[in-house]
């Protein structure tokens, strides 16, 4: 375990983890919530993340990151910054539930993905349903999608989910074990 990923492994303890009763946004009951918006969002968290997640995709060929307002909006941030602070040039995008009916009527907002290798990122998905939609609508903006990448996997089979709908690989940080999670 790296200090990093070390320190971010006990931020997400420290700040994130919710234990009693909880419903999902995907109508599924829980009995702990993890919060990761308190750490994508957190000044001395997010770059952290940003970090971790740049090295557990390093092996892969990308130049864009992005996924499904909102979840995903802080953690391509904290990726882009990551990216320029060692050097890297990466983009980010944010993909809408639907499309504007005004302006530009699109999407996919930010540099244009079109053509391009990109990662859809997550903070954390329970059925898959979130960051299958943002890749459908990658796809639909021309663009390739290498991984479907969040911060913790909650063990609930969206990590199959996403690989078996999307054919991509499927990675993230942390799971529940590593939280102490039940």
């Amino acid at each position: 375990m790296t200090d990093v990923r070390g320190a971010l492994l006990q931020q997400i303890k420290d700040k994130a983890v919710v234990h009693g009763k909880v419903t999902l946004s995907s109508g599924l009951e829980a009995d702990y919530y993890v919060d990761l918006r308190r750490i994508t969002l957190d000044g001395e968290a997010a770059p952290l993340v940003g970090q971790v997640l740049l090295d557990l995709t390093a092996d892969l060929e990308y130049d864009a990151v992005g996924g499904m307002t909102l979840g995903a909006d802080p953690v391509a941030g904290a990726m882009l910054h990551a990216a320029a602070a060692r050097g890297r040039t990466l983009d980010a995008f944010v993909v809408r539930k639907t499309a504007k009916t005004h302006g530009m009527q699109r999407r996919v907002e930010g540099p244009a993905i079109k053509g391009r290798r990109v990662l859809v990122v997550e903070d954390t998905s329970t059925t898959g349903g979130t960051p299958l939609a943002a890749v459908e609508a990658v796809r639909e903006a021309g663009a390739e999608v290498v991984a479907v990448v969040t911060i913790v996997d909650r063990a609930t089979g969206a990590g199959e989910k996403i690989q078996d709908g999307a054919g991509v690989p499927y990675l993230y940080a942390y799971d529940k074990d590593e939280l102490g999670l039940d």
